[in-house]
């Protein structure tokens, strides 16, 4: 198994041009028939200002490619350590598999007004729902570790978050493809699709796997 593409994320600098490049260079990597698994090291929380030299074109360039890693036909995972805010929040919760050390706290950048309204928000209320994320997306109430785990925003509270995610990339490594793509799709359209709009997806999804199946057999 190739090693697992990584790359790290540093919330207390707003998006770049340079960040935004270095995430797309790690899509073209897995999308181009890399490792099973994608790996983001996330960390840091914006300080007071951070948005002095931001404007909406550079945010949406750095929404778009974090929404192209959150398709990759590859697992994804994050590990956050300390204050994680800013692009490392939002990276954080673009993945399939979150580790957090414990005293991680996830947070909301808050200028003394409101909170920053990217789609961290929107993750969060999605992976949530509104009643557990109002504090955070309404007034920056910092999430701990201990209290994402509880919610399932972090899949595992790791003292030792290099074993952690070690352990995730040998386990998730040789997966992926198109298929693990379509299978994340389909969680997150459960939440918000009728039954009767989903079903054909599924069934598109269960036809493809039929004849992945005999294609196996005739092999």
């Amino acid at each position: 198994m190739d090693e697992a593409p990584t790359l790290a994320v540093d919330g207390r600098r707003p998006p770049t041009p340079g960040a935004v490049k270095e995430l797309a260079a790690l899509c073209d990597r897995v999308e181009d028939g890399g490792p099973g698994v994608a790996v983001l090291r996330v960390s840091g929380a914006p300080a007071p200002g951070w948005t002095n030299d931001l404007d909406t074109a550079l945010v949406t360039k750095w929404e778009r490619t974090l929404r192209r890693f959150e398709r990759l036909p590859a697992a994804t995972v994050a590990v956050a350590v300390g204050d994680t805010g800013g692009t490392a929040l939002d990276a954080f919760l673009a993945a399939d598999l979150r580790l957090a050390a414990p005293g991680t706290r996830l947070v909301l950048p808050f200028d003394g007004e409101a909170t920053w309204p990217g789609m961290a928000a929107f993750r969060l209320v999605r992976l949530l729902g509104a009643g557990a994320a109002r504090r955070a997306v309404l007034f920056g109430d910092p999430i701990g570790a201990e209290q994402a785990f509880a919610l399932g925003l972090a899949d595992e509270l790791a003292d030792d978050p290099d074993a952690a995610l070690a352990d995730l990339v040998l386990r998730y490594g040789d997966g992926g493809g198109s298929e693990l793509a379509v299978r994340r799709q389909l969680l997150l359209d459960a939440s918000t699709t009728p039954f009767e709009d989903a079903l054909g997806s599924h069934l598109a999804a269960c036809d493809r796997a039929l004849r992945r199946a005999v294609a196996r057999e005739s092999a």
